[in-house]
C-alpha cells in the first residue's frame, strides 16, 4: 500500500461534536480534506445556520444536527439519524467543551458540574452511542480532545482540569476495553490555540506591549507562538486514519513543546 493511502479517510463518516467554529471546525476541515464525510452538532439553529454557511464557503459538504451532547436521548437520536443519512459513524471526535475560569473557593457546585457534564460526561455518552456499530464492524476511531490541563493544574480551572484529566483516563479505558474490536481511542491535547475565544488574551495593550497572559504563553512555549487551529489537522487525520491502527490509549499533545519545557532561567 502506498504510504499516503494509510492516511486516507475516503468513504468514512466522521462525527465531530462542537464543530461549528474554532478547533472543532478546523479538525472537521482536516478530516474532510482527507476524504471523510462530516457530521457535526450544534445546540441552536442560529449557530447551525452560521456553521453550515462556513462549511459551504470552504467547499465542505457537512451535515448538521441539533443536539445537546449531555442528553443521552438526543445523542442516540442524532447517531441514528446519521446512520440513516450518511452511514454509521466510523470516526468520533469528542470536541465539545467549555471552561469556566473561577477560583475554586468561589465556584458553585452547579458550575463545577456543568463543566464536567459537557467536557467529560458528554464524551462518555457520545462514545457509548457509537460503540455498538463500531463493535459490529470491528473498526472504529474515537478521538477525545483533551488538554494540557489533562496533565497540569493552574489557577481558576479546577473543574476544567478535573474534567480533562478524567477524559484522559476515559480515553485509556475505552482503548483497554474495546481494543480487541479493532477500535482505537486516542486523545489530542491542544496547547494554547489562537481562536476567537482566546483573542482578548492576545490583544496588544494601549502602549503597544503584549497582554501579560500572551507574554506568559510565548515565554513558556519553545515554538514562541500560539498554535493555529490548523496545527491540529494533521494529528486528527493521523489518529482517524489506518496509519494509527496500532496506536491506542495515547494522548498526542500538540502544544508547541510547553509540556516538555521547564522554562528559561531568570
Amino acid at each position: 500500500m502506498n504510504i499516503m493511502q494509510k492516511f486516507s479517510l475516503e468513504g468514512k463518516v466522521a462525527l465531530v461534536t462542537g464543530a461549528a467554529y474554532g478547533i472543532g471546525f478546523a479538525i472537521a476541515e482536516g478530516l474532510a480534506g482527507a476524504g471523510a464525510r462530516i457530521a457535526f452538532n450544534c445546540r441552536s439553529q442560529h449557530h447551525m445556520d452560521k456553521a453550515l454557511a462556513d462549511y459551504a464557503a470552504k467547499g465542505i459538504e457537512a451535515k448538521g444536527y441539533i443536539c445537546d451532547v449531555t442528553k443521552e436521548d438526543q445523542v442516540q437520536k442524532m447517531v441514528a439519524d446519521i446512520r440513516k443519512d450518511l452511514g454509521s459513524v466510523d470516526i468520533l471526535v469528542n470536541n465539545a467543551g467549555i471552561i469556566k475560569r473561577i477560583p475554586m473557593a468561589e465556584m458553585s457546585v452547579e458550575e463545577f458540574r456543568e463543566v464536567v457534564d459537557i467536557d467529560l460526561t458528554a464524551a462518555f455518552i457520545m462514545s457509548k452511542a457509537v460503540l455498538p456499530d463500531m463493535m459490529e464492524k470491528k473498526s472504529g476511531k474515537i478521538i477525545n480532545i483533551c488538554s494540557m490541563m489533562s496533565e497540569l493544574g493552574r489557577e481558576t480551572v479546577s473543574a476544567y482540569a478535573s474534567a480533562k484529566g478524567g477524559l484522559k483516563m476515559l480515553t485509556k479505558n475505552i482503548a483497554s476495553e474495546y481494543g480487541s474490536y479493532n477500535i482505537q481511542c486516542n486523545g489530542i491535547g491542544p496547547g494554547y490555540i489562537a481562536t476567537p475565544q482566546t483573542a482578548p488574551l492576545r490583544e496588544r495593550q494601549a502602549d503597544g506591549s503584549r497582554h501579560p497572559f500572551d507574554s506568559f504563553i510565548i515565554a513558556k512555549t519553545p515554538a514562541e507562538r500560539w498554535g493555529d487551529p490548523e496545527d491540529l489537522m494533521g494529528a486528527a487525520v493521523f489518529l482517524a486514519s489506518p496509519a494509527s491502527d496500532f496506536v491506542n490509549g495515547h494522548i498526542l499533545y500538540v502544544d508547541g513543546g510547553i509540556l516538555a519545557y521547564i522554562g528559561k532561567q531568570p
